[in-house]
């Protein structure tokens, strides 16, 4: 039986950086990807450009040059396709972990897991290994808000493009970051744009050059807003939005509800590790990323539940070294 040291889950930038970890640390490793690579990028906006600058995204030691100061989504890709070959890192790509468990019969001191997988084809199989890390990211379940007319067709949890809906009426729920890029870039598209979001402004967290655009675009009336408002109903052609107990419909050919996303804790919950209950967010330690669980660790946005939107590249590509770190000296200290 091939009893790998690692096994890590999710190819985005957390994930890589791990593995490049391994590989450096001489331990054997899979990377099991339900995608493709830095999966979650491809969600972004397709004329994206990330708040950070290059420097601050590279993982491994590779830089990342670019003649802009802040990189393009489309760079990124370009950057974690050439880490991926530069470091021959080995990756299992269409594949999605289905169910982690101990195997306590194994007789190896290092421990044992075994990881079932299903592949896109319905393929199943199962992998093992002595240390699992989770990096599955936090931006394929976005905050469901429930309200009748969700899962309409013209309406999405993401926004990719603005082209497709030049002069159109476009409806935006949320305020922050997402938002607030998505309403500029849809209102210079030539897109009818108006925001409904339930505080009373748009929020404090948004980048620093883009909250005064958008600030200065709603105070122009370019882009309309709806503040303290709440959205109740989205219908074919239009939705209908509450504030104060009054009631107004608005016409929308489209509907983007940009109210956040949240990491997929199923597996974790399933392999016994404790959940938040407030912020769904994995109990673990925050200097090695092992959870309470002996051997499964996470790292990248999903450490933080429903409070992802404070973990960046910049700020978690360090997080799968560091628990590395921690699996080669368990690991050694049980041969």
């Amino acid at each position: 039986m091939d009893v790998r040291d690692v096994l890590i889950v999710g190819a985005g930038p957390a994930g890589l950086a791990a593995a490049i970890g391994a590989t450096r640390g001489g331990l054997s490793y899979w990377i099991i990807e339900k995608g493709a690579l830095v999966n979650s990028l491809l969600h972004y906006p397709t004329e994206m450009v990330f708040f950070t600058t290059p420097e601050l995204m590279e993982i491994g030691g590779l830089p990342f040059t670019s003649p802009n100061d802040k990189p393009s989504r489309m760079e990124a890709l370009r950057y974690y396709r050439r880490v991926t070959d530069t470091y021959n890192i080995d990756v299992v790509f269409d594949e999605r972990v289905v169910a982690i468990e101990h195997e306590p019969e194994v007789p190896d001191l290092r421990g044992s897991f075994v990881v079932d997988t299903q592949s896109i084809h319905g393929v199943r199989r199962s992998f093992h290994a002595r240390k699992v890390v989770l990096a599955t990211g936090a931006y394929d379940f976005p905050n469901i808000i429930d309200v009748p007319g969700e899962d309409l067709p013209h309406v999405s949890h993401y926004f990719t493009s603005p082209h497709p809906h030049y002069r159109k009426r476009v409806v935006i729920v949320g305020g922050k970051n997402s938002a607030a890029e998505a309403a500029l870039e849809l209102y210079r598209a030539g897109a009818h744009v108006t925001i409904v979001h339930r505080r009373n402004g748009m929020g404090d967290s948004i980048k620093y050059w883009v909250k005064p655009d958008i600030e200065n675009r709603i105070r122009e009336g370019s882009i309309a807003a709806r503040f303290e408002t709440s959205l109740v109903e989205i219908r074919p052609t239009s939705v209908v939005i509450e504030r104060g107990g009054t009631r107004e419909e608005l016409p929308a050919d489209a509907v983007f509800l940009l109210t956040g996303y949240i990491s997929d804790n199923a597996l974790l919950h399933a392999a016994g590790v404790e959940l938040n209950p407030d912020t769904c967010g994995p109990r673990h330690n925050p200097e090695t990323f092992e959870t309470n669980v002996a051997g499964i660790y996470v790292i990248g946005a999903m450490v933080a539940g429903k409070a992802s939107g404070r973990i960046f590249i910049e700020n978690c590509r360090f997080h799968g070294a560091a628990a590395i770190a921690e699996i080669a000296r368990q690991l050694a200290a049980r041969t």
